[in-house]
């Protein structure tokens, strides 16, 4: 492969990686954040307990949770070809993406909620705020930067969906990999692929954990 070609094609599939990664990320947070604000609350000492309706959305996130993202590719294909018209290439893989990343973001979320201080909403209770106020000015503020280092891990994780859908048409820096490095004997390609995968990861969680420690008040409260 001439050196044109081969950075051209680095260009391609990194811009091909990013978008999928960008997409499914906003996408799974859009359903994900949500759905673990439900869990938190409807928990046996959130907010508002449900137990009924804490066991079904949790068993639901499990369920999905459990399924291995190559095989969710397959089970999503009805769904992926539905939504955006094809099996093939980076819009390909946003659905299974979402499906397999909403839950786990959900899970991480509902983690973060859950480290929030009773007291502080023990006392915003007291002054008669209501859950909706509570989860608005009490529980995402305060779990902000546990919620960053969380998305920063969320993210990462999707990075790594994405790489592993390159297996099966799905485009991306692990479709050049596996096509081009593996199947083709070229080293050079699949370590490239591989380096720019550990640069981006990398890149992800400094961000996060930068974000998170400006946003910990109890950092800058020290400084």
């Amino acid at each position: 492969m001439a050196g044109s070609e081969f950075v051209q094609l680095f260009k391609t599939e990194i811009g091909a990686t990013v978008y999928m990664v960008l997409i499914s990320s906003v996408i799974s947070y859009l359903i994900g954040l949500p759905l673990g604000i439900l869990l938190s609350a409807t928990d046996d000492e959130g907010i508002c307990p449900l137990p009924g309706l804490n066991r079904l959305l949790g068993l639901v996130t499990n369920l999905l949770r459990s399924v291995p993202f190559l095989i969710m590719i397959v089970i999503a294909l009805p769904l992926t070809r539905l939504t955006v018209g094809t099996t093939l290439g980076a819009k390909a893989v946003i659905p299974p993406l979402v499906i397999s990343a909403a839950p786990y973001v959900a899970r991480m979320a509902e983690s973060s909620f859950k480290e929030v201080d009773r007291g502080v909403i023990e006392a915003a209770k007291s002054m008669g705020a209501s859950n909706l106020q509570i989860i608005l000015k009490v529980l995402i503020p305060e779990s902000r930067p546990s919620l960053l280092v969380g998305a920063a891990i969320s993210v990462t994780t999707i990075l790594g969906y994405s790489a592993m859908a390159g297996n099966l048409g799905g485009g991306g820096l692990g479709a050049i990999a596996i096509n081009y490095g593996y199947y083709r004997r070229e080293p050079l390609i699949m370590w490239g692929a591989v380096i720019l995968l550990m640069i981006l990861v990398q890149l992800i969680q400094e961000l996060g954990l930068l974000l998170a420690r400006r946003s910990d008040k109890r950092i800058r409260n020290i400084k």
